[in-house]
């Protein structure tokens, strides 16, 4: 396969549910390389399901075309059955027939004109999701998290080429969403399939994307690898979404000693060097979180929040320490 080749470019494409207000997106442009997981991240409301109903063709745009392999996606004025055939999208409802057993929802995505290549395409997508335990189960005796990887097992066992994902981890647990996430990663590796995925947790996307879209009110604000987003945000949006980042006043950060010509001072707690510089704080909370305990500090009634250290450090609240924003950056002012 040529990683270099694009799968889908998306065109200017706008559409608005409503006439009298904003209510979608707007003018968003990006493309999509093949093998990709590309994750749209962004605040409730902000136009990420619209951008993925719009990539699947369940949309009728108002201005702009989405192009899947040269060709463009039709909307749903265009043809029978909307969607296209070279993608799949697993919804946060699943679409699963709930009264037949996990191998008959996947299989009935194959033809029967090769049963030995349909069993053994079933079997081999059940392993690779970690499901076979559960081949002969209803749908209806499973946990949630167990049925979102039978839907994206029956997506995926078509030959699909690109994976469309609505909250893939919504309904699963903070102990499988990791072993999901992982699974979806190496899949994607695998197969060479192209995943879309679209999340309220930033999180999805730093562990998983090759490729954020970071969307706003409708806009595309930024895009990138995750490394370099999380790194260099060019808003205080960006910034609050991908870490647990603390925004300074351009006068809090003349207390500091760091002059920002106005412009607002956002760094992550990781970016403080501890027992350094000479910048006094007091210790005013300890919060244990297990390998490691996060402190909240002030000066001056100046907080800064969750910088970390190790568990046995031996600091304690009311506790005078010393610290250096050893790193900072001064993004443009889109909260």
């Amino acid at each position: 396969m040529d990683v270099n080749r694009t799968i889908l470019s998306v065109k200017n494409i706008t559409k608005q549910h409503q006439t009298t207000q904003s209510s979608g997106i707007t003018d968003i442009s990006f493309d999509i390389i093949e093998g990709e997981i590309v994750a749209i991240i962004g605040e409730s409301g902000s136009g990420k399901s619209t951008l993925l109903k719009s990539i699947y063709g369940l949309l009728t745009l108002d201005v702009g075309e989405v192009m899947f392999q040269d060709k463009r996606v039709l909307g749903p004025d265009e043809q029978l059955i909307p969607g296209h055939k070279g993608m799949k999208m697993v919804t946060q409802d699943f679409s699963l027939n709930i009264y037949a057993k996990v191998y008959d929802n996947i299989a009935s995505m194959l033809s029967n004109t090769d049963v030995k290549s349909k069993h053994e395409k079933t079997l081999e997508m059940m392993e690779h999701l970690h499901i076979a335990h559960l081949s002969a189960k209803r749908i209806t005796e499973l946990s949630g998290g167990e049925q979102q990887r039978v839907a994206i097992a029956k997506a995926l066992v078509s030959d699909t080429r690109m994976l469309l994902l609505d909250e893939p981890f919504s309904q699963v647990d903070a102990l499988l969403k990791n072993q999901l996430r992982a699974d979806l990663k190496r899949i994607a590796t695998d197969t060479g399939v192209t995943v879309v995925l679209v999340s309220h947790d930033p999180a999805d996307g730093l562990f998983l994307a090759d490729k954020l879209l970071l969307m706003k009110d409708g806009q595309l604000l930024q895009q990138g690898e995750p490394r370099a987003l999380y790194n260099n945000p060019e808003h205080l949006y960006t910034a609050r979404l991908l870490g647990n980042a603390n925004v300074l006043s351009a006068a809090d950060a003349l207390t500091l000693g760091i002059d920002t010509a106005g412009k607002q001072l956002v760094f992550y707690p990781e970016w403080v060097e501890f027992d350094a510089g000479a910048l006094q704080f007091t210790i005013k909370d300890v919060y244990y979180k297990g390998f490691y305990e996060e402190l909240l500090l002030e000066a001056n009634g100046l907080q800064i929040r969750g910088v970390q250290l190790t568990v046995g450090s031996g600091h304690k609240k009311n506790d005078q320490v010393l610290l250096n924003i050893g790193r900072y950056i001064t993004p443009d002012e889109i909260a």
